[in-house]
């Protein structure tokens, strides 16, 4: 292991369990995938926008479009929406609840504490910020408090979502978290149930792990995140 993986790892606070289980094939070796496919069944039509024209628009337009959206209450709370970052052509697309108050601020999700975590999970797997990974939100607007975004406030914004997977044609979307899963997978299911396994999000292979924020505040499941990670990785490389 080069130094600069050990580096990540022991940030990640996983250098004594990588150690133990390099050669484990139980880590290396992904489940087999689902054989049902789960697909989001989003609101049929989005007040002042149908989803036909949000369907047609280009990332130009779809980013303008968020950016003026007034159709549920978030967007009278937060400062800003925060439309996403990164490769737009990304293989790998990562989706979390919705923006805290660092992203609120700054535009841009996965900031701050959260957001160096990720960098760090994302580096352990010898991936990169705005590298052939894209990273976005459920909801665009801050929820208040960093509260969970509810289904209605989902729904509003599930065009703009579908139009992003649509235009970036992503290889995996790897769910951050409950919300972004059941959201995604339209299932009430425990993130515990969700996890191990490759899902079906409208023919793209989904993978749950944990939302960074969670992780900072439980600590002993980062070693079960390194564990889809690894999932996750090993499954782009299958595929390859």
């Amino acid at each position: 292991m080069n130094t600069r993986r050990k580096i990540i790892l022991r940030e990640l606070g996983l250098t004594p369990l990588w150690r133990l289980r390099q050669n484990a094939a139980a880590l290396d070796s992904p489940p087999e995938t689902t054989n049902a496919a789960i697909t989001r069944q989003h609101a049929s039509e989005q007040p002042g926008k149908q989803n036909s024209e949000i369907g047609q628009m280009d990332w130009t337009q779809l980013a303008s479009t968020v950016a003026g959206c007034t159709a549920c209450a978030l967007r009278q709370t937060c400062t800003q929406t925060v439309f996403g970052v990164g490769d737009q052509n990304a293989d790998w697309l990562y989706i979390g609840e919705g923006p805290g108050a660092r992203e609120d601020t700054l535009g841009e999700p996965f900031v701050g504490q959260a957001g160096k975590l990720l960098d760090n999970m994302l580096a352990a797997i010898g991936l990169k910020r705005g590298q052939n990974v894209y990273i976005t939100n459920i909801v665009k607007c801050r929820p208040p408090n960093n509260r969970n975004p509810s289904d209605d406030e989902a729904r509003q914004c599930a065009p703009y979502l579908t139009r992003q997977i649509e235009l970036i044609r992503p290889k995996l979307i790897v769910a951050l978290g409950k919300v972004a899963a059941q959201n995604l997978l339209n299932s009430n299911d425990s993130i515990a149930n969700l996890r191990g396994k490759i899902h079906d999000y409208s023919g793209i292979p989904l993978i749950v792990t944990y939302h960074p924020a969670y992780l900072l505040r439980a600590l002993p499941e980062k070693a079960k995140a390194w564990k889809d990670l690894c999932m996750a990785r090993n499954f782009m490389e299958s595929q390859s």
